[in-house]
């Protein structure tokens, strides 16, 4: 089937490189533009741009999908089908219905649930143990299309958004392949979404900050989930730490934010007599490490606080 694919971070490279050895005919691939990047600000290409070179599919970046432009491409390429993963633009109608199946969108949560543009971290932030991949056709709104496939995965207690993020990148990749045969052999039965449905939006750092008064559960939630970024922090001597992950620790009767226990992880008293056991974290201005490296380096003593 001759396809032309958009996408833009790591999310969406297995997608491509399975269209790839699927052998699809990918015909092109729409990604944003280049972006300056690191100390010196030279430009870098997205993940996705860089797939498809691999492969010699020809790229396009246009600043605009409402311009003409990007639609005079579709109009030489001609694609049977448009596949969308993580592409960060908004397709405007006369794109989204251009190929002879219209278009179809690989999203990381199981839908209705999680629409929007980060429901891998929202999943975790809000304590769920079930997520995964749904297919749909795409219509005008966001991520309200009608539902082709889904596939499952549980959401292990320690798990991270980092780590959720690659087994769902994979999954997208087997569920879009399972999409893509279908919608050739004809046989898929769109459905409508129906039922609870919630909107998971952009992370911002006003998330980071730790209120050790909420539950120990709560927040190894919003450790996980705000990890690899834009992460969970909290105040020591006046400094701001980092901090990546975690594990649920006992009971205290310790005052919220005191550290109980520094027996190889900062063990924190939290609200409802919790206890929250911190196993890496990043001083500001130092490199990230475990909590028992750091507490090696720094004296951090039983009846402080963290704030």
């Amino acid at each position: 089937m001759r396809i032309v694919f958009m996408g833009t971070p790591d999310f969406a490279v297995p997608c491509l490189e399975r269209l790839v050895s699927d052998g699809e005919e990918v015909v092109g691939v729409f990604t944003q533009p280049d972006k300056p990047k690191g100390r010196g600000y030279t430009l870098a290409p997205p993940p996705v741009k860089e797939e498809a070179l691999k492969h010699n599919i020809p790229v396009f970046q246009p600043k605009s999908m409402r311009d003409g432009e990007a639609l005079a491409v579709l109009e030489r390429l001609q694609p049977e089908l448009i596949v969308v993963v993580a592409y960060g633009k908004i397709l405007p109608k006369e794109i989204l219905y251009f190929p002879k199946y219209h278009s179809i969108n690989i999203h990381a949560s199981l839908l209705p649930k999680y629409r929007g543009s980060a429901p891998i971290q929202w999943s975790i932030l809000n304590g769920e143990t079930v997520t995964g991949v749904t297919s749909m056709l795409m219509d005008e709104g966001i991520d309200t299309g009608d539902m082709l496939l889904r596939a499952e995965t549980e959401i292990p207690e320690d798990m991270t958004a980092g780590e959720l993020h690659d087994v769902l990148a994979k999954l997208g990749a087997q569920v879009l392949s399972e999409t893509v045969a279908a919608i050739c052999e004809n046989r898929l039965n769109p459905i409508p979404q129906t039922g609870e449905s919630n909107y998971a939006p952009m992370l911002t750092k006003e998330l980071c900050p730790i209120d050790f008064s909420r539950s120990a559960l709560e927040i190894h939630n919003q450790i996980r989930g705000l990890s690899p970024w834009p992460v969970a922090t909290a105040m020591w001597q006046g400094k701001r730490l980092k901090i990546f992950r975690s594990e649920l620790g006992g009971k205290t009767d310790a005052p919220a934010g005191t550290i109980v226990s520094t027996d190889g992880a900062i063990a924190v008293a939290c609200g409802d007599k919790t206890v929250l056991r911190i196993l890496e974290l990043q001083q500001e201005g130092k490199k990230r490490m475990s909590a028992a490296d750091f507490l090696v380096g720094h004296a951090v003593k039983v009846g402080s606080a963290l704030q």
